[in-house]
């Protein structure tokens, strides 16, 4: 089993910035990967990045150069630099771990979310 602490979320006004944190702990395989994923009222849950154990990222199209997800191994900590902000970043975001890679695993866990809310 592994655990995720998902922290960070906020209210933000529209071209600011907010930095979501996840710390895993319990079962860390080295061989993993970790995203953010967000979900809008009244849509399906979308990934916007991931990272993987060994650094190689994904990012959605929307937010590619505005946001920057990064790790620190050590810690099991992943965190995502969210600059630029748009209201329509506006979601719950959601922290994942995955045993095996971004696309490619046997196990996944998810944290229980954060509020992150963009004001136009």
């Amino acid at each position: 089993q592994v655990q995720l602490v998902e922290s960070g979320g906020g209210l933000v006004q529209a071209g600011g910035s907010l930095r979501l944190s996840c710390a895993a702990s319990g079962s860390i395989v080295s061989r993993n990967a970790m995203g953010w994923y967000r979900q809008a009222p009244g849509k399906q849950r979308e990934l916007v990045a991931a990272i993987t154990s060994v650094g190689t990222t994904n990012y959605v199209d929307s937010v590619k150069g505005r946001f920057t997800i990064s790790r620190d191994n050590a810690k099991n900590t992943m965190y995502l630099q969210m600059n630029s902000l748009k209201p329509e970043d506006t979601a719950v975001y959601y922290c994942n771990f995955r045993l095996g890679g971004i696309y490619y695993y046997t196990e996944e866990f998810w944290g229980q979310g954060t509020q992150v809310t963009v004001s136009s």
